[in-house]
Order: C-alpha cells, then structure tokens, then sequence
C-alpha cells in the first residue's frame, strides 16, 4: 500500500510540474517575447534584440508547410506597403524556419525573392525556438513592440495588414 501511496505522490507532482511547464511556456500579448538566436542563411547569427527599437512580424514557417508557402507572397507586398517604415527603422520582418533541410530553406528564399531577415537552426519541430513560442501549427507569427512586447498573434492576411496600418497611424 505504502509503494502505491508513493506511486500516486510521484505521479501527482509530475502531472503538476508538467502543467506548470506548459503554463509557463505560452506567449501572450502583453508579455516579453522570448529571445531569438539562430543563423541565417550564410551562417551568421543572429538575435531578434538586435532589431530593438522597431516593430517585428516574427513570422515561423517552413517550406514543407502549404500553407506558409502561400503566405510568402503576401508577407511580400506586405513588406512592400510597409517599405517606408522599413525604410524609417520602424519596422521588420523576422522569418523563423522550422526547416530541417538547409538547401529546400534556401530555394524557397530564392523562389519567393524574400528580401527580409531569415534565421534558422533547421532542427524541425526540435527547435528551442518552437518550444519556447508554444507553437504548435504553422503558419504562426507574433508582432513584437520595438521593447519586444507582444503586441498580437497569428494575424494573417487583411487582418495582418490592418493592424499594422492602424498600428503605424497611431505612431503618427
């Protein structure tokens, strides 16, 4: 009886640290976006906190992922509509892949002409990165402050567009 007492005990606490762990692990608007640091496409590195100052669309995406492939073409004209806050130091566009092919990673960059940051550790869905996001499906994005503050999650399209117009407005 007393082996499954403990039994009950032990499992208890790990049902409980897990779910604080889980707890812990969301990203919400309001809160500090976590630190990113991984290689870009040359192999240098590179760290979110060094794009201080300005707004972030961290986008996550993957080529295997329709999907993220699809949005590339319109995270483009967004680039494009928003140039002059690109221009200006007020804005960016981080692209964070869960690749684990540096070769498809790379093509894709090519193919779809993305002239933004892109970083990656190409180690999948592995990567510390995910973990520490909370991501759990793709496409996903966060839109950081230029303090690093959450200020949005997984907008997409028109809704993504709005925001940062209504965002840039504001600012004005």
């Amino acid at each position: 009886m007393i082996n499954m007492r403990v039994f009950l005990t032990l499992f208890s606490v790990l049902i409980l640290t897990g779910y604080a762990a889980a707890q812990q692990s969301k990203i919400e608007v309001g809160e500090q976006a976590p630190e990113i640091t991984l290689s870009k496409p040359d192999g240098s590195s590179f760290s979110l906190s060094s794009l201080k100052g300005k707004v972030v669309l961290i986008d996550f995406w993957a080529t295997w992922c329709a999907p993220c492939v699809g949005e590339q073409p319109e995270l483009k004209t967004l680039y494009n509509i928003f140039s002059d806050q690109v221009k200006e130091n007020q804005f960016e566009i981080l692209g964070v892949s869960l690749d684990k092919n540096k070769e498809s990673w790379q093509k894709a960059i090519d193919r779809f002409d993305i002239n933004w940051i892109q970083v990656s550790d190409l180690k999948f869905w592995k990567s510390p990165v995910a973990k520490a996001y909370n991501i759990e499906e793709l496409p996903f994005n966060v839109i950081i402050d230029g303090e690093g503050k959450i200020l949005a999650k997984n907008l997409h399209g028109k809704e993504l567009e709005e925001f940062l117009g209504m965002y840039f407005r504001k600012k004005k």
